[in-house]
C-alpha cells in the first residue's frame, strides 16, 4: 500500500499545535483528516475510516480516553492504529490509555522528523494486517470486507447485491490496475455461466449511480479499473 492510500486522522482542540504535524504527513503523501475534539473525532472517524488516529488527550467535549473507547466500539475499528498526544505537564496516565485501546502515545512539543518516522513505524504493522487478510480491501473512504461480505463508504454501509459487491470487491483490491473483461466474466460470474458483455455493464453503472463517477473508469475496448480518488 502507498502513502496516497492510507488515511490518518488527527484530533487537537488547538490547531497551531498540529498544523506543522499535518505538513508534513501531507508532504509524505498521505491522506489528513483533522478534528477539534473528541465528538467529531468519532465522527470523523466513522466518515473516513481512517488507518491511524492521533488524539490528544485534553480535548473539549469529549477527551481522547472517551473518545478512543467509543471509536473502539465502532465495527471495522478493532485493528486500527490509535495513538495519544499528551503534553509532558498533563496527568496522563499510560495504562489507562492502553486499557481504552490505544496502541502508543506522543509527548508534545512533537519533534517533526520523530514523529513521522514513528507513525511510518506503526503503520507498517497496518499494512501487513492488510497484506494478510486477502479477504478485506480499506483504500481511501471504502472498506471491502468478503469475510462478511459487508461494505462502507464513508462510514455508512453500502447495500449492494452480491455481484455488485463482488465487482466493487474484485476491481478495488487492485486499484490501477486494468481488469479485462474475460477477467471479470470470469472471476465474478464464472466460465460456466453465459452471460453478455453488457451485464458487467450495467453493474458498473449501477456502482456509479451509488459512489459517483469518478472511481470507475472505462478503458475502452478492454475493460475496467478502478481509481482511489481521495488525494
Amino acid at each position: 500500500m502507498k502513502n496516497e492510500d492510507i488515511t490518518i486522522l488527527i484530533a487537537d482542540d488547538e490547531f497551531q499545535n498540529i498544523e506543522p504535524l499535518v505538513y508534513n504527513l501531507k508532504k509524505e503523501g498521505f491522506n489528513l483528516v483533522t478534528a477539534l475534539n473528541g465528538v467529531e473525532a468519532v465522527a470523523k472517524a466513522k466518515q473516513y475510516r481512517p488507518d491511524l488516529i492521533i488524539l490528544d488527550v485534553m480535548m473539549p467535549e469529549m477527551d481522547g480516553i472517551m473518545a478512543c473507547q467509543e471509536i473502539r466500539t465502532l465495527e471495522g475499528f478493532e485493528e486500527t492504529v490509535i495513538v495519544f498526544l499528551t503534553a509532558r505537564e498533563e496527568d496522563f496516565s499510560q495504562i489507562a490509555g492502553f486499557a481504552a485501546g490505544a496502541d502508543d502515545y506522543l509527548t508534545k512539543p512533537i519533534r517533526q522528523k520523530v514523529i513521522v518516522s514513528k507513525i511510518q513505524s506503526l503503520l507498517r504493522r497496518v499494512k501487513i494486517d492488510e497484506i494478510i487478510d486477502e479477504n478485506v480491501v480499506k483504500i481511501g473512504y471504502f472498506l471491502v470486507n468478503k469475510n462478511t461480505y459487508k461494505a462502507y463508504y464513508k462510514g455508512e454501509e453500502l447495500v449492494l447485491p452480491r455481484k455488485e459487491f463482488e465487482l466493487l470487491f474484485l476491481l478495488s483490491s487492485k486499484p490501477g490496475y486494468v481488469f479485462t473483461r474475460e477477467e471479470i466474466l470470469e472471476s465474478i460470474w464464472g466460465m460456466d455461466v453465459i452471460v453478455g458483455g453488457r451485464t458487467i455493464d450495467v453493474h458498473i453503472r449501477k456502482l456509479r449511480e451509488k459512489l459517483g463517477e469518478d472511481y470507475f473508469k472505462t478503458i475502452k475496448g478492454v475493460g475496467y479499473k478502478f481509481e482511489n480518488v481521495e488525494y
